[in-house]
């Protein structure tokens, strides 16, 4: 189990392999689609953005609603995918982590190789014991997106797996990979 403090570094990074499980404390910001189509449309204007990515992570999650004497809401991953377009621009901020569910493209991974950055999965179905990890919640930007809002987290011990690592490795298609040859073989 490796055990990460964000911001992130570079050395953070070059230390983590596809596969490995992480526990990740510290400051996570939250957007979804909407949000990254509205901090890239910022950086193509020359604009600055309402946070500093570098060394973060970013966690594709629009938390439900929050009960009464909770900090959030249920907050599992969403798919990754839907923000493929967007993710190079990021990572060339120094975004250096993201949290998601889902297979990523061959541009997402090569950006990651190139920008040092890695992409990690939360498990899909725990949303409500993900939200336990998470100790704190503020909307920093878009407020009006509601649920997809930009929002500043600070998690403790976040359960994790590396699925991009900065060397293009992939561990869903290893898996798949392991899984099938396992299946001819049998």
């Amino acid at each position: 189990m490796v055990r990460l403090t964000t911001p992130l570094k570079d050395t953070d990074i070059e230390a983590l392999h596809a596969g490995d499980a992480v526990l990740l404390s510290g400051v996570v910001y939250t957007a979804r689609d909407a949000a990254h189509a509205r901090l890239t449309e910022l950086l193509r204007q020359g604009s600055p953005l309402p946070i500093d990515l570098t060394g973060q992570v970013i966690y594709y999650v629009g938390p439900t609603p929050t009960k009464p004497g909770q900090i959030i809401g249920s907050a599992g991953p969403t798919t990754s995918g839907r923000v493929d377009s967007y993710t190079p621009e990021l990572l060339a901020q120094g975004l250096k982590g993201m949290i998601g569910k889902g297979l990523r493209n061959q541009t997402v991974r090569d950006a990651l190789m190139v920008h040092k950055a890695v992409y990690l999965a939360a498990t899909g179905g725990a949303a409500a014991m993900l939200a336990k990890r998470i100790v704190s919640c503020e909307i920093i930007a878009y407020e009006d997106l509601g649920c997809e809002a930009i929002r500043r987290l600070e998690v403790k011990d976040l359960p994790l797996i590396v699925i991009n690592d900065c060397y293009g490795r992939d561990f869903y298609l290893e898996s798949r990979q392991r899984w099938d040859k396992t299946e001819q073989e049998g």
